[in-house]
């Protein structure tokens, strides 16, 4: 019998509520009075006349005719003037980055301009989905999926976490980051063809008239419009020198410039979302306040910006490195936001505490350790799919362009192990010196094969460091911070990978709001990898982003020898059951005394309780994995050649372990945002009263012989457990 929820969802609002302090509600409640004067008296919108405009300028830009501010702009776009370099190191050596893009990375050049041709034809690839049209003209107010269009009411009047009115509002924010207008600039550097120039401008200009200030669900986050900003500002120096970038468009580009900068300002996540949307928006007013110097509002935007970073980072960062939300895709946000911090303070010639490049370097040996033989990371917690600034086009997952980046910048030689050879970001974001840098570092293998992260509770096992070495990740840590917005229902689950193949893997996320059955789905303890006891999460939902109930798991073990890596933890998910129960898995990464060079897992899952309840262990597959189903043995297959051998029994209080059948169901994995794809899932059920003990080996083959069950119970052998057929 299970017992209701620990917590309501009203109870944890007002819980909330109770615990808010007067500066959260002061600032909420300032935040409310400015919405409700935009939105009910007109406060503030439409577009800012020429003469309001000038008073955000700096003299004597204030008194100057239009074309002499846009001339101005662009003479420090175009890196002319030596004592007033561009906020990029790209900005200042465009032409030998171009050539030395064109010639060190042809594939990925004509990769690059083949984006921007459809970018010119309005066909897009957004997070998981390829060539998607928002119609023609664009429609910015469109999410193409459902059709939903949201209009240009008041930001505020768009109930855009609302499937029924906005679809999957973050497929049209992604559209409207405008990280296409990098690839357009990026293309006109490389080819000097105007029609790159003449898409962007005609773009931008219909976006300005389409999405007039505080209109439309393009202004209802602050974190989008930072990221916009950022992207406005990449891409304008890139254009520097056509002639489309008129007088009158640099004027208007930089009057909204202005007015998205003062929404970011108003609107800041303090209390809201202070995690990566805090940090984001902070990150946008560091650039705006940096590139924008004709603005009276630049000095305190960089200031705010930079403080706004520097207070937060040992608020999201956990003294191991680790994001504070457990969410690895949110984790590679925050390192990337602090590398552009560090970029940016060094161009305005500021030198950032040492405690930034300190906790960069453990948010980056975090990767380091996530980096899997195959050199994709492992998606824990939420996958949101963006990207700060598409400067380059990895696969779903692949964040080594990150790891490339802070080796450069650190001279960190055991990143680049696991990063390999450099990419093309390491070239636009860091100029030719940056390039010149990695090409210069040795990489180094790393020392330990091992390692805990105390705080969140991480533990990554290994044998080596190749591409054919074993890895398990195991989340043996808290279920998050901030309420849980981005956690999962993932307590003890794991991934892993052998032989060169990953195997086993993180289920993903596939979609916030658009199917709320869909969004319960991927985060539930069914789409993980471990132990679901009566069909239920060990955590329990309260919407898309927040939870009534959460697991708390303690690592209770990790030990390592020559010839074994060991984990064990335990959680309390399911104490809200009547009567309790706790799970306790431990997790051993052996090498085989016949084939040194070949590591086995040995998984052991124990069920205290007093009480009689159905049991389902579950793997999830990767999509090109292919189980062949035996009764008490799955063999699995990959195309490359290699084979996991898979047994399982459930062992009795006498110390018998029989063999459990191993059924295959159909599953889904998502490996970027809104996209699924068909794959496997090994299960094996049983039922009992009392304590409960199950074990799992799973066996790599490369091209022996099929491993029959004995074998795997020898591998299994444990003390005076008896593993019978």
């Amino acid at each position: 019998m299970v017992t209701p929820a620990a917590m309501t969802p009203n109870s944890a609002r007002l819980r909330k509520i109770a615990g808010m302090e007067p500066a959260e509600w002061r600032e909420r409640g300032r935040q409310l009075l400015l919405k409700s004067g935009e939105r009910f008296f007109g406060m503030r919108q439409g577009e800012v006349n020429d003469r309001t405009f000038r008073r955000r300028l700096v003299p004597p830009f204030d008194q100057a005719p239009v074309e002499t501010v846009a001339e101005d702009v662009l003479e420090v776009m175009r890196g002319l003037d030596f004592s007033r370099r561009p906020f990029m190191p790209l900005f200042g050596a465009r032409e030998l980055t171009a050539s030395l893009f064109r010639r060190r990375f042809p594939a990925e050049c004509e990769r690059l301009l083949r984006r921007a041709d459809r970018a010119i034809a309005e066909r897009f690839d957004l997070l998981g989905l390829t060539d998607v049209s928002f119609g023609h003209p664009i429609d910015w107010h469109l999410e193409p999926l459902s059709g939903k269009r949201t209009g240009n009411p008041h930001w505020s009047a768009i109930a855009y976490l609302n499937p029924a009115v906005a679809g999957d509002k973050k497929i049209t924010w992604e559209l409207n980051r405008h990280g296409h207008f990098v690839t357009l600039g990026q293309a006109y550097l490389l080819t000097k063809d105007d029609r790159y120039a003449e898409a962007f401008v005609c773009q931008l200009t219909a976006w300005l008239e389409a999405n007039p200030p505080r209109r439309g669900i393009n202004w209802a986050s602050s974190l989008e419009l930072s990221i916009r900003c950022i992207a406005w500002l990449w891409a304008l120096p890139c254009f520097a020198w056509s002639g489309r970038l008129t007088p009158t468009i640099i004027w208007r580009i930089l009057k909204s410039l202005a007015q998205q900068g003062s929404y970011i300002e108003s609107y800041l996540s303090h209390y809201f979302a202070p995690n990566t949307h805090l940090t984001g928006e902070a990150l946008g007013l560091l650039y705006l306040g940096t590139a924008l110097p004709w603005l009276t509002d630049a000095s305190r935007w960089r200031e705010l910006g930079l403080r706004i970073l520097l207070e937060q980072l040992p608020r999201q960062v956990q003294p191991d490195g680790v994001y504070f939300e457990h969410a690895s895709y949110y984790h590679r946000y925050t390192t990337d936001f602090y590398v552009h911090a560090m970029l940016l303070a060094r161009a305005g010639g500021l030198a950032p505490p040492p405690a930034v490049p300190e906790t960069l370097a453990r948010l980056l040996d975090h990767l380091l350790w996530i980096t899997r033989p195959d050199g994709k990371s492992t998606l824990y917690g939420d996958d949101d799919g963006g990207r700060l600034l598409t400067l380059h086009q990895r696969e779903a997952g692949d964040f080594r362009d990150t790891l490339q980046i802070g080796a450069a910048l650190c001279g960190v030689g055991v990143w680049k192990w696991a990063a390999g050879p450099a990419c093309p970001e390491v070239l636009w974001l860091l100029g030719p010196e940056g390039l010149e840098a990695y090409d210069r570092l040795a990489p180094v293998e790393p020392d330990s094969v091992v390692k805990r992260f105390p705080t969140s509770g991480f533990v990554v096992l290994r044998d080596g460091w190749s591409e054919r070495s074993s890895y398990v990740f195991v989340d043996a840590g808290a279920h998050g911070a901030m309420n849980y917005v981005h956690a999962h229902a993932d307590a003890l689950s794991f991934e892993y990978a052998s032989n060169g193949v990953t195997w086993m893997v993180d289920s993903g996320t596939y979609t916030y709001t658009m199917d709320p059955e869909l969004r319960d789905q991927f985060r539930s303890s069914s789409a993980h990898n471990t132990l679901v006891v009566e069909g239920q999460s060990q955590s329990q939902s309260n919407g898309p982003f927040s939870w009534v109930q959460v697991a708390e798991t303690t690592l209770q073990e990790l030990t390592a020898t020559a010839e074994a890596a060991t984990c064990r933890g335990i959680h309390n998910g399911y104490e809200r059951f009547n009567p309790p129960v706790r799970h306790q898995r431990s997790i051993q990464l052996v090498k085989r005394s016949d084939r040194p060079a070949s590591s086995y897992l040995v998984i052991e899952d124990r069920i205290i309780t007093v009480g009689s309840y159905r049991y389902q262990l579950r793997f999830h597959l990767a999509p090109d994995c292919k189980p062949s189903q035996g009764n008490a043995r799955c063999v699995v297959h990959h195309p490359d050649g290699p084979q996991l051998a898979v047994g399982i029994w459930l062992v009795d209080p006498q110390r018998v372990g029989t063999a459990v059948p191993i059924g295959v169901e159909e599953g889904w994995v998502s490996p970027d945002y809104a996209r699924k794809l068909p794959a496997p899932i090994l299960v094996a059920n049983a039922e009992g009263a009392g304590d409960q003990m199950f074990v799992t080996v799973l066996a790599p083959l490369d091209g022996e012989a099929a491993v029959d069950l004995e074998c795997l119970a020898r591998l299994a052998t444990d003390r005076d457990v008896l593993y019978a057929a």
